[in-house]
């Protein structure tokens, strides 16, 4: 790649020639304030805290869009930027409701962040004394408070490029203008998927998950109850993030002494029902593919992936697994195989998921009851929910011992490892069906050529003369091209993995909050699967079909994969919604 010499604040440094301003200071080291700005997301250039002077450009330069030039000469941190950043941070804070100690994200918000870094002054410009909350609840994942919103759009960026659905935009003008839905009808009215991307980049206190922890407070307050949890893959690479421990960074120990001391009476593993999940998923896919079943099968383990197809594909819902997801699979498991197990009356468990995804709150409201009249998964909290209620309990996350989960529902092979990032649930899928169909052990267990973050990913095996092919997608914009190439005859595959996310659960909207300087330098979906593979690599169980808890499983109450048993608790049903 070509390279350009600059100056950055006096410093020489090369860069590609094709870097815009932001990246040239990444690379020579020095660090310049953004609010709106997301790489390959959202650059518009509106928030203005990027401005630099750099030489041949006319006045002041925003940095995130302004291209270097070679020999230009730039400057980050003189008295007039420092001036005028801080004046554009007061006139930010002048129509922003500042209940900072309260909110959602006190020490945890970037606006909060460069405006103590500016030393600013709140009351500089009067204005925002009088403001009150603008809460919209509709949907059952997300709260609004435009109150605190800052129009930096970023919502609105992942909304539409990202995720397809574009069910949120600027309204009115001026000093109107506010971010909400056409018409400002209630967000659960459009066609909006639950997946909480809009949560993950929003820089302020505007848009937070429906906090349910109360409900979880409650429960385990309750001598009736017996309260259950699992987290799931992904949960154990991304926590570490929130008490300030390295990107993927696996917790898996301390996830689970955390939970225990948190008062569950069982703490189990979701990546278990993963492992039931491929033995259903698998099963399926083998029927389909021998007796003339719909094909492509596509996964159905993202519930924001689920309703986007009900929504924008519903000609396509036949192809759509049948299998619940493994949280729903889990909370199935334990209110029939478990209760029965240890003779609990299933009204009197509670089950309570830790998920990296908003739309699992969705999930849990689904109408596939595992028994008469009782959910499958009563509350899921995100991680950032748990990570909450781990500092309120005065719990020392660092100093926890390493923990193993309980057994019976808590063993899990590699395979579930993996289902956190995209690609991991067709690479498990893969391992399974392979043996199944050729009668032997697989030399390579790793399939990489469904790895890695790219947004479609493609390959082809060949299964005992059975050629297969397969695709791997992730983030419904991407999944709506792949679709569309499918439902237009231009794409021809057996077996399609789609995450409603991009990279997949780790990068899910209930993962921890990372600022915007630290996603645009960093890969977080590569940083934080690679915990993940990193886990399953160190593994001597690394196939479903091998858990010898999954076995007792089937052997002892499910009879088989797929059998009558096993479709009336695992299996689900879909709707064909309209788009408003």
């Amino acid at each position: 790649m070509d390279q350009v010499t600059v100056k950055v604040n006096g410093i020489e440094t090369k860069v590609p020639a094709d870097s815009t301003i932001l990246e040239a200071a990444h690379i020579a080291g020095i660090r310049i304030p953004t609010l709106c700005y997301l790489r390959e997301i959202n650059a518009i250039a509106a928030c203005r805290i990027c401005l630099v002077q750099a030489t041949g450009v006319r006045g002041h330069a925003a940095a995130c869009v302004q291209k270097v030039a070679d020999g230009m000469e730039i400057q980050t941190n003189t008295p007039e930027l420092r001036a005028a950043r801080k004046t554009t941070l007061e006139l930010i804070l002048s129509n922003h409701r500042m209940d900072c100690l309260s909110c959602d994200r006190n020490q945890d918000c970037e606006l909060q962040t460069l405006a103590r870094e500016y030393g600013v002054d709140q009351y500089k410009y009067m204005g925002s004394e009088n403001l009150k909350p603008q809460y919209e609840r509709s949907a059952p994942h997300l709260v609004r408070d435009n109150s605190k919103c800052i129009l930096c759009r970023r919502c609105v960026a992942v909304c539409g490029h990202n995720q397809h659905v574009a069910v949120i935009g600027t309204n009115e003008r001026g000093f109107d203008t506010h971010v909400g839905s056409a018409f400002d009808m209630p967000l659960n009215d459009t066609a909006c998927i639950n997946c909480g991307q809009c949560i993950s980049v929003c820089p302020t206190g505007a848009l937070s998950e429906r906090d349910d922890t109360h409900i979880v407070w409650d429960a385990l307050a309750d001598k009736t109850k017996h309260v259950i949890v699992a987290p799931a893959p992904s949960v154990r690479v991304q926590l570490g993030e929130c008490f300030g421990m390295p990107i993927g960074t696996n917790v898996q120990g301390k996830l689970a002494a955390a939970l225990r001391r948190l008062g569950f009476e069982k703490v189990f593993d979701v990546d278990f029902a993963a492992d039931v999940t491929i033995m259903e998923e698998g099963t399926e896919l083998l029927d389909r593919l021998q007796n003339g079943g719909k094909l492509p099968l596509i996964t159905s383990c993202s519930p924001g992936w689920v309703k986007f197809c009900e929504y924008y594909f519903p000609d396509m819902i036949e192809n759509l697994s049948s299998c619940k997801s493994p949280q729903q699979m889990f909370g199935a498991l334990v209110k029939t195989y478990y209760a029965e197990k240890m003779g609990i009356d299933p009204k009197d468990l509670f089950v309570v998921s830790i998920m990296p995804c908003t739309a699992k709150k969705f999930e849990c409201t689904r109408d596939n009851e595992a028994a008469a009249g009782v959910p499958d998964v009563d509350i899921s909290l995100t991680t950032r929910e748990l990570a909450n209620m781990i500092k309120r309990s005065g719990i020392r996350f660092t100093d926890l011992p390493d923990e193993d989960f309980d057994p019976m529902l808590g063993v899990a092979s590699g395979a579930g490892h993996i289902f956190g990032a995209t690609g991991g649930v067709m690479e498990a899928a893969l391992r399974t069906v392979a043996e199944i169909v050729t009668g032997k052990p697989l030399d390579n267990l790793d399939f990489t050529a469904v790895r890695g973050v790219e947004g479609c990913k493609e390959a082809e095996y060949d299964l005992a003369g059975t050629k297969v092919r397969v695709a791997v997608t992730s983030g419904t914009e991407n999944a709506f091209q792949l679709l569309e190439m499918v439902r237009k005859g231009e794409a021809d595959y057996h077996f399609i993995e789609v995450m409603a996310c991009p990279g997949g659960c780790v990068n899910g909207g209930g993962q921890p909050h990372q600022p915007g300087e630290v996603r645009n330098f960093h890969d977080l979906r590569a940083e934080r699967a690679a915990g993940l593979y990193g886990q399953d690599k160190d593994m001597k169980l690394r196939k479903s079909h091998e858990n010898p808890f999954v076995k007792e499983l089937y052997d002892t109450y499910l009879e088989k994969p797929g059998s009558h048993k096993a479709h009336h608790i695992l299996h689900t049903t879909y709707v064909k919604r309209k788009v408003y």
